[in-house]
């Protein structure tokens, strides 16, 4: 196969990749939920299996292994419906970041090394026999391991009324929204709809001071322009996400913005006042980058720009 077609053929399979991952992405999120629509189990179980299909099709043994994990697990679901909890969502989330990891690297300048390649998924091994026993035991009957109330320091334990009961619902039905509107253009009439649910985020808790700092910190990396909703997606989602659980089970101290996001925040505004997207060289997928990145004007604009580069160029 010449260096054009593999290309090629890359561009399509990461493209496919990640459209799988939306489809992950938008049933994990919630799996409590998800678990008890065997449609949407069956959409994560065939998103996990064309992706290590894919992945074995191509060589590519890490994301073949990770995907086959992932996909062990749904089938557990998708054979033996269980009431799950907050733990088998936190499980299946850290699963699914190491799949979306491994397809980024796979997507970056360097492509995907086999040596970083193996580390990750020999990390993340233990988390796939943790879910995989977890869920065993919840089918058998087994009392589910749950995380165990904090304790305040006269040994009761810690309250929780500084955040709402349903805190953690609230904040996924938020970040479905959320979610929903990085899909759609990069304009600041999007960005503005995120900074609002931000801000209703915020209002969720107002006393809890680390997960007020946490949301700024989010608000404030949407707000800057040069970050790409690409960009921002999996880091605002995936930590407003964890941090939101860490609230519920009275873990409040350990809300903490990553250096990703602490850097997304504070990252300087572009002289030229201009957002970068990232495309392949494939056509068709590039095509479709440009497409969901620009609105109607612009894309007219481009379409005479390139039109006039061919027309120099030949």
């Amino acid at each position: 196969m010449d260096g054009g077609n593999q290309q090629r053929i890359l561009g399509y399979f990461i493209e496919e990749a990640k459209e799988h991952l939306d489809t992950l992405e938008q049933g994990l999120l919630n799996v409590q939920e998800s678990a008890q629509d065997p449609e949407m189990v069956n959409e994560m179980f065939r998103a996990a299996h064309s992706v290590k299909g894919g992945a074995a099709m191509l060589g590519f043994s890490s994301l073949q292994k990770v995907a086959h994990r992932l996909e062990d697990c749904l089938k557990i679901l998708k054979e033996h419906p269980v009431k799950l909890d907050r733990h088998v969502e936190s499980l299946f989330l850290q699963g699914y970041d190491t799949l979306k990891d491994l397809i980024e690297q796979l997507q970056g300048p360097f492509g995907l090394r086999d040596d970083e390649a193996d580390k990750m998924v020999q990390a993340a091994e233990p988390t796939f026999k943790e879910l995989q026993t977890y869920l065993e035991r919840l089918i058998s009957g087994g009392e589910p391991a749950s995380a165990a109330p904090a304790k305040s320091a006269k040994g009761g334990a810690k309250a929780t009324g500084q955040a709402p009961e349903n805190f953690s619902a609230q904040v996924t039905g938020i970040l479905k929204q959320m979610l929903q509107l990085f899909k759609q253009s990069d304009t600041p009439a999007n960005r503005q709809k995120l900074q609002e649910n931000c801000h209703k985020l915020a209002k969720l808790a107002q006393t809890v001071e680390p997960w007020q700092i946490l949301v700024k910190n989010a608000s404030d990396a949407i707000a800057n322009s040069q970050n790409s909703f690409h960009s921002l997606a999996p880091v605002i989602i995936k930590e407003l996400k964890q941090a939101s659980d860490q609230v519920q089970q009275g873990k409040e101290s350990a809300v903490k913005a990553s250096p990703a996001l602490q850097k997304l925040a504070t990252a300087t505004p572009s002289k030229g006042g201009g957002k970068q997207i990232t495309i392949t060289v494939e056509p068709k997928a590039a095509a479709k980058a440009i497409v969901k990145a620009f609105d109607k004007r612009q894309l007219t604009q481009l379409t005479k720009l390139l039109v006039q580069a061919t027309r120099t160029s030949s």
